[in-house]
C-alpha cells in the first residue's frame, strides 16, 4: 500500500506566544513561563487529489488561525491547577487573555494541536478522502520539543 505524507511546520518566528506554568512541577516549571511555540504537522493518505496533492497549503491558513486563538499571546492554564479560579480572574479583568485546557505542557499542546488539527480536516472536507493527521510536533525552543500521534492498529 502506498501512503503519502505531506507537512505544515509554523515556526516560532511565527510568534505564538503564550505563557503558562506547569503547577505540579518541583522546579521553576512551576512559575508562569512563556515561549514562542513552534508547530509542525505531518498530514497522510493513501491517495492524492486530483492536484496530486495530501492537502492544500494555502488552505492551512484557516488552521493557523485556529492556533493563533489558542496560542498566540494566550495564558494557558490546566483544568486541574489549584489556583485556576484566581488565573481565570485575570481574564475577567481584563489582565490577560485565558485558556483552560485539560493539561499544558509540550506534550500536552502537541495532543491539542493534534486534536484541532484532526477536527480542522474534517470541517475543511478532507477526511472524505482519507486524509489524516500523521502527527504533531511541538517545540518550546530549539532543544525541546513534544511529538503526538495515536496509535494505529
Amino acid at each position: 500500500m502506498t501512503v503519502y505524507y505531506s507537512g505544515k511546520k509554523y515556526g516560532h518566528e511565527i510568534g505564538l506566544s503564550c505563557c503558562f506554568r506547569q503547577h505540579k512541577a518541583d522546579s521553576h516549571c512551576n512559575k508562569f513561563h512563556g515561549y514562542a511555540l513552534a508547530f509542525e504537522f505531518e498530514f497522510k493518505c493513501d491517495n492524492l487529489d486530483v492536484r496530486n496533492w495530501v492537502v492544500d497549503f494555502g488552505g492551512l491558513k484557516s488552521l493557523k488561525g485556529i492556533l493563533e486563538d489558542c496560542f498566540d499571546h494566550k495564558l494557558l492554564v490546566a483544568s486541574d491547577d489549584p489556583m485556576l479560579d484566581m488565573i481565570l480572574g485575570l481574564d475577567e479583568l481584563g489582565l490577560a487573555d485565558v485558556r483552560e485546557l485539560p493539561a499544558v505542557g509540550c506534550e500536552a499542546f502537541a495532543e491539542y494541536a493534534y486534536a484541532l488539527a484532526d477536527a480542522w480536516l474534517c470541517d475543511a472536507g478532507y477526511r472524505t478522502r482519507g486524509v489524516f493527521v500523521n502527527y504533531v510536533k511541538v517545540s518550546e525552543h530549539g532543544a525541546n520539543w513534544a511529538k503526538y500521534s495515536e496509535a494505529t492498529t
